[in-house]
């Protein structure tokens, strides 16, 4: 499988609960902090569902 690098760019301040709850999922807890995932259909839809708060590149 493919793996992912995501990178939190913009903050989750005033952000639907929702979409705090999934970047925490994604491990991301900080601004500017990256995390690596193994592609998966689970990991592609919390990346799509914050796709304005992240970056991010394939690996």
């Amino acid at each position: 499988m493919a793996t992912v690098k995501v990178t939190q760019v913009r903050s989750a301040i005033g952000k639907p609960k929702d979409q705090k709850r999934t970047l925490l999922a994604l491990g991301l807890r900080k601004m500017h902090q990256t995390v690596t995932h193994e592609t998966s259909s689970s990991i592609d839809g919390m990346i799509r569902a914050v796709h304005h708060l992240v970056k991010v590149e394939h690996i």
